[in-house]
């Protein structure tokens, strides 16, 4: 035990505390998972799991509270294991040591877990209180602990459909104090596949390496709406230009990293001819210079480097580049919907998130998100449209729904009134373009009412992770006085 058992609430904290000690990586949490249990069994409470590893603890209602509608409570067990390099630390064995710095508790050098170990020790604080000696007036509980949410949501995927009685459900996994969630995005990978013949690069070709860079990138989700550079896109916009000065042909075009990130840097081999070398080049510079100035704003540091290179064997035929550069200008990227419910929250966004040659083709991948279910199957529609157009084959994968945000919500007004009458203070009401566990659990329960809200934790993720301590107090208070008025 260390000095966070002594923090207020003490229920919560000496939970977190022990939680500490615990190894509870993404896909191994069974320490966590019998920690849970034991806590269930220690208090005579029923408990279930099901066949993916998801645990529901059931906790009465307090005496006169019995037959109040079962409200269930939500977090998930995994936490992001990441450390400074020069830290020495073994997640598998060390237990995370705790510092505390003002206000705020974080870790030496490695990430807390306050995501959303804070959610978990509420809910096993629950476990333990005595209504009546307390004060805790809550109905009827199920408390479900989720696994392996921060490498893809699959616990919440793979959910039983018959594991939960309630259907009103608190999310303890916000991080934005005086926030309260109420929607969240779905998403889709759309996968492009397009042939492209090939043919010698031909006497008097030359060669030239084009890469852009420098550009912010972001997550394609979250950062979407600060309308930063895709890398990708614009170096096919570049070479587009270039194309209409001096006739010119690919060898090598790709880009980007990863599904959820807006691309920063991409690069392309072309061959032209050696007359048309000076002109292609300048178009590029020129193009890209318009780019720069575009961009200024919100990405000042992007670049571009033109450079002779050797002359590759071959390239892709003239008509096989210029269909390739016209499906990447078109594909659609950025915002492409803003919701009619929440001000300033994008509904809809595509990001062209990673290009590949490979095998006689290039391989596209496309993010779809979007808080309206209707509205991302449209969007995936339209791309594997365009796709069609350019002779290109598609397939999906990694299909998540979205949570629409729904301001008529009983649980939100609930929350809200509880909100000003505890804590003087109306709460700002949020959706995030990204995805929840929320709208996971929402089409596995139809009907289900959801919020979710959290303490102050800020940098998750990192070894900058920390929490604001007199912010779990207000979340432990606020959670407390919810319960008892939904009884």
């Amino acid at each position: 035990m260390t000095f966070v058992s002594e923090l207020e609430p003490q229920p919560l904290w000496r939970h977190f505390d022990q939680i500490l000690a615990i190894p509870r990586p993404s896909k191994g949490e069974e320490g966590m998972r019998r920690y849970v249990l034991a806590t269930a069994e220690r208090h005579g409470l029923e408990n279930r799991r099901d066949p993916a590893g998801n645990v529901v603890v059931v906790k009465p209602g307090a005496r006169g509270r019995e037959g109040a509608p079962v409200t269930v409570l939500q977090s998930h067990l995994d936490m992001v294991q990441e450390k400074n390099s020069d830290v020495a630390f073994d997640f598998a064995k060390d237990p995370i040591r705790p510092a505390r710095d003002g206000d705020y508790l974080t870790a030496e050098g490695t990430t807390l877990g306050s995501d959303n170990g804070i959610g978990v020790a509420a809910m096993l604080a629950l476990m333990e209180v005595e209504p009546e000696a307390d004060g805790l007036a809550h109905g009827p509980l199920e408390l479900l602990f989720t696994i392996d949410e921060e490498s893809g949501l699959t616990g919440a995927a793979q959910l039983a459909g018959d594991l939960l009685t309630g259907r009103r459900l608190l999310n303890l996994d916000s991080e934005e104090e005086g926030s309260v969630y109420v929607g969240c995005a779905g998403g889709v990978n759309v996968h492009l596949e397009l042939p492209l013949a090939s043919a010698p690069a031909g006497a008097g070709s030359t060669a030239l390496s084009v890469k852009v860079g420098g550009f912010r990138g972001g997550h394609s989700g979250v950062d979407i709406h600060l309308q930063r550079g895709n890398a990708i896109q614009l170096l096919g916009r570049s070479l587009d230009a270039a194309r209409r000065r001096g006739p010119l042909r690919l060898a090598r075009f790709g880009g980007g990293s990863a599904h959820n990130a807006i691309p920063r840097e991409a690069s392309a081999v072309v061959v032209c001819a050696d007359r048309d070398r000076e002109a292609v080049a300048d178009a590029l510079q020129g193009e890209f210079a318009a780019i720069a100035s575009e961009l200024r704003p919100v990405d000042p540091d992007v670049r571009i480097e033109v450079e002779r290179a050797p002359v590759p064997a071959r390239a892709w035929e003239a008509a096989a580049s210029d269909r390739a550069l016209a499906l990447v200008l078109a594909i659609p990227h950025g915002v492409q919907a803003m919701s009619q419910d929440i001000p300033d929250l994008v509904e809809t966004s595509a990001n062209l998130a990673t290009v590949i040659p490979r095998d006689g083709a290039l391989e596209l991948l496309v993010s779809v998100r979007s808080s309206v279910d209707s509205a991302k199957r449209a969007l995936a529609r339209e791309i594997e449209a365009l796709a069609a157009l350019a002779g290109a084959r598609t397939a999906r994968d990694g299909d998540y729904p979205g949570w629409k945000p729904d301001l008529a919500s009983e649980l939100l007004r609930t929350l809200q009134a509880v909100h000003r009458r505890e804590l003087g203070a109306e709460p700002e009401v949020k959706a995030i373009h990204a995805g929840l566990e929320t709208g996971i659990i929402g089409e596995k329960y139809p009907g289900m009412d959801m919020i979710s809200f959290g303490p102050q934790i800020e940098f998750p993720h990192s070894p900058d992770e920390r929490v604001l301590i007199p912010s779990v107090e207000r979340f432990w208070r606020l959670l407390a006085a919810t319960l008892a008025e939904l009884a």
